[in-house]
C-alpha cells in the first residue's frame, strides 16, 4: 500500500538564487564599465573599485563585529552595491568621501535594516543622495570625457542636463542649441566641451545592452524600467510641445543617469512591487516624479530621488495591489 508523504514547501526547486542574479546584473553592468574605462580612463578604475573595496570591507566588519553573523560577501550584493554606488560619481571624486558614502550605503541603507532583503531603500541610493547633500559641489562637478590625464586631474564642463535646466531658468532655447545629438548621446559622444555626468551614464547604448542581457537571462522584467522611461519621455514630449525652452523627449531619456537608474536601481527586488500592476505604477510615478524634479527642483537630476520616494511607497503599492490568489472566485455583487 503506497503512504501519503507529506513534506513542507517549496516543493519544486529551481536554479534561481541571490548568488546568481547578483552576478547577473554585475555582468549586465560591464558593457557600461568599459566604455567608462575608455571615456574617462583611470578616474573610472579607481573610483569604481574604490567603491566596491569600500562596500565590501563595511558589510564585513558590520556583520562580523556588530551583528555578530557570519559574513554575507558570499552573496555578491555587496560588490553591486559598490559598483552601482561608483558609476553614481564623477570620474574625479575623492576617495575619502567614497568611503563615507559606502559606509552610509551599506551601513545606514542596508545593515540598518537587518540586511539584504530587509532594507526599505535601495542602499547605493542612499550613499548617492547623501554624498550629493553634503558634498555638493564636489558631486556636481564633471570631467570632460577624453580629456582626463590623471585620477583627479580633469577638465571640467556643464553637463546637458545642466544646459537643460539653464534654459528652462532662463527661458532661453537657444542654449538647447550645444546639445549633442541623440545619437551622440545613444554612444556616449559630448560636444562643445560639456561634462559627460556620472561614470555609468555616459554610455545609454551600454546600459541598453545590459538591460538585453537581463531580460534574456530573465534576472528582471520589462515594466519597470520600460514604464519609467515612456513616462519621462511623454511628460517631456508635452513639456517640448507647449514650450521649446524644454529639450526634446528623446536628448531628455538619454540624458543623465535616467538608464542607469531605471534598469538597474528602480529594479532592485527589495525595494521594488512584487506584482507586475504594482511595478507599472511605481515605474510611472517615478518616470512623473522624475520630470518634475528635473525642470522644477533645486538639483538638474532628479532620478535619484524619485526611486527613493517610491521605495518607500513600495509597501503600500504591495498591500493594495496584489495578485488574485489561486482558486479564488470573485465576489457576488
Amino acid at each position: 500500500m503506497n503512504k501519503l508523504v507529506v513534506s513542507l514547501s517549496p516543493h519544486a526547486h529551481g536554479d534561481d538564487s541571490i548568488e546568481r542574479n547578483m552576478r547577473g546584473v554585475i555582468i549586465a553592468l560591464v558593457p557600461a564599465l568599459l566604455v567608462s574605462f575608455y571615456y574617462f580612463g583611470l578616474g573610472s578604475v579607481v573610483v569604481c573599485l574604490a567603491s566596491v573595496a569600500a562596500c565590501m570591507f563595511f558589510e564585513w566588519a558590520i556583520t562580523k563585529y556588530m551583528m555578530k553573523q557570519p559574513t554575507s560577501l558570499t552573496d555578491c550584493s555587496a560588490i553591486l552595491t559598490g559598483l552601482l554606488l561608483g558609476m553614481n560619481l564623477p570620474s574625479n571624486f575623492p576617495i575619502w568621501m567614497i568611503l563615507i558614502g559606502a559606509l552610509i550605503a551599506i551601513g545606514v541603507g542596508k545593515m540598518s535594516f537587518g540586511g539584504l532583503g530587509a532594507n526599505i531603500f535601495n542602499p547605493a541610493l542612499v550613499g548617492r543622495c547623501f554624498l550629493l547633500v553634503s558634498f555638493p559641489a564636489e558631486m556636481t562637478t564633471w570631467p570632460i570625457a577624453g580629456q582626463m590625464t590623471a585620477y583627479a586631474d580633469a577638465a571640467t564642463g556643464a553637463t546637458p542636463l545642466s544646459l537643460m535646466k539653464e534654459a528652462i531658468k532662463d527661458g532661453d532655447a537657444s542654449l538647447l542649441d550645444q546639445l549633442p545629438g541623440s545619437i551622440d548621446m545613444l554612444l556616449g559622444n559630448t560636444a562643445n566641451g560639456l561634462g559627460a555626468g556620472a561614470v555609468g551614464e555616459i554610455c545609454a547604448l551600454a546600459l541598453l545592452l545590459g538591460f538585453g542581457y537581463m531580460l534574456w537571462k530573465k534576472i528582471i522584467t520589462w515594466h519597470i524600467p520600460v514604464s519609467i522611461i515612456a513616462t519621462v519621455f511623454v511628460f517631456s514630449g508635452l513639456l517640448h510641445l507647449g514650450n521649446p525652452i524644454y529639450a526634446n523627449p528623446v536628448q531628455v531619456i538619454l540624458t543623465g543617469g535616467l538608464m542607469l537608474g531605471a534598469i538597474f536601481m528602480a529594479t532592485d527586488y527589495v525595494t521594488s512591487p512584487m506584482t507586475h500592476k504594482g511595478q507599472l505604477i511605481y515605474g510611472v510615478a517615478i518616470g512623473f516624479l522624475t520630470v518634475v524634479i528635473r525642470n522644477w527642483g533645486s538639483y538638474p537630476e532628479g532620478l535619484s530621488f524619485a526611486i527613493l520616494i517610491m521605495n518607500a511607497f513600495t509597501p503600500l503599492i504591495n498591500f493594495y495591489v496584489k495578485p488574485k490568489r489561486f482558486g479564488e472566485v470573485p465576489a457576488k455583487k
